[in-house]
């Protein structure tokens, strides 16, 4: 099943049942493009960046000289021909096994900001802004939470969109919107006060009335740029506005998409933490041996490998699912609840396993330790997404 040809460190060694051998050879040499730029030229700028709450710019020249931006979508990028959800999930998990903050500044770009303009848009639109994109000459940022909603933002948005002849008046609030403090595109949700219905903006950057403000003092994510944003008559073209997007029912088709994602970023930051785990304890030496041989040590270092191989099973069936074109927004939302949550247990085992080193940023396993809860919460929590599966199994729904 596995190659035998490639480098000792292009294999992993969280990937017990051999996953990765279900991906064709065309597929697998961008993933381990992927995992080399991940391990030479991004992994040594991000502690000290993490450390002090920063966005290192280098980062966009790095993704930009990859090529891999824009892979998914047809006449943008280097696009591949077929390129399969199994590889775009991995290659998220790929990015958050070295850095979670990464893989999201990645994931906002290329799928939120890019996936909701290239589904979302018309031709004219896409052709507008996703070659840049796809160079990453441009950068894009996805806006929907608020400060004052997040799991109810379906039926209770309130940023609103009022038309004026040929051009949109948004008003309102926006928080946690990563990559929104440069961003050259943010794509902003809007409720239309006309309909009621919640429709999609693209918003240039330098926009009058748009004003974005970092947000300071995170436990996590601290090389994401997130933004609170006020919208104060903010003035965008009809041209603008996103012209297949009619309803939130359209937005959720982006968002059906994206939860995978999310979840495929938790497999990876526990893939991260058991790796740096698994290392620690064949290094460190307490009572005259390494505490690898201790019993309790490799009971830790299994569960987590047991977490590890089951989510990323889901994961590799969900792909296949959206692969076919059957998968519906209960599959990706099981992905998220359970994976998010065996991601909780394994960076908490693996913290332990350190014992006191493993508060200290130097070791790493802090900052997979304290992202862990970002991506815990992001994209639906567990409680939501654990009622809409709920209601898709007993055809009763729980939501208030």
């Amino acid at each position: 099943m596995t190659t035998t040809h490639e480098p000792l460190q292009d294999q992993l060694v969280a990937d017990f049942y051999a996953y990765e051998a279900l991906l064709p050879d065309d597929e697998r040499k961008l993933l381990l493009k992927t995992r080399a730029l991940m391990r030479d030229e991004v992994k040594p700028l991000v502690n000290e960046n993490w450390g002090k709450d920063q966005f290192p710019a280098e980062l966009i020249g790095l993704f930009r000289e990859s090529g891999l931006a824009g892979l998914p979508y047809e006449g943008y990028g280097e696009h591949r021909p077929g390129v399969s959800n199994l590889l775009s999930g991995t290659m998220a998990m790929e990015m958050a096994r070295t850095d979670a903050s990464v893989s999201t500044f990645f994931g906002v770009h290329n799928g939120l900001a890019m996936y909701s303009i290239y589904s979302g848009g018309d031709q004219e639109q896409r052709d507008r802004w996703l070659p840049a994109m796809a160079a990453m000459d441009k950068i894009g940022a996805f806006a929907m939470t608020e400060p004052l909603g997040g799991s109810d933002v379906a039926g209770g948005m309130r940023t609103t969109a009022k038309r004026e002849g040929d051009s949109w008046v948004l008003n309102g609030a926006k928080k946690w919107i990563g990559n929104a403090t440069f961003a050259d595109y943010v794509v902003v949700w809007a409720r239309d006060l006309d309909d009621n219905h919640v429709k999609g903006f693209v918003v240039e950057k330098g926009t009058p009335g748009f004003d974005p403000v970092k947000i300071e003092g995170k436990i996590a994510f601290r090389i994401v740029e997130n933004a609170e944003i006020t919208l104060t008559d903010v003035r965008v073209p009809e041209a603008n506005r996103l012209q297949n997007i009619n309803s939130f029912r359209d937005v959720a088709e982006i968002l059906r998409a994206t939860r995978a994602g999310v979840a495929w970023q938790a497999l990876g930051v526990m893939i991260g933490a058991y790796e740096l785990a698994l290392d620690y304890a064949r290094e460190r030496r307490q009572f005259g041996r390494p505490i690898g041989g201790f019993q309790l040590v490799q009971d830790l270092l299994v569960k987590s490998l047991g977490n590890i191989t089951a989510s990323w099973g889901m994961m590799t069936q969900l792909a296949r699912l959206q692969d076919a074109g059957i998968f519906r927004d209960e599959h990706s939302s099981l992905a998220k609840a359970f994976v998010t949550s065996r991601m909780r247990e394994v960076v908490a085992w693996s913290r332990e396993i350190f014992g006191g080193n493993g508060i200290l940023l130097d070791h790493d396993i802090a900052r997979f330790f304290a992202d862990a809860e970002a991506i815990y919460s992001f994209e639906g929590t567990r409680e939501m997404n654990t009622l809409i599966v709920g209601k898709s199994i007993t055809g009763q729904s729980a939501f208030v």
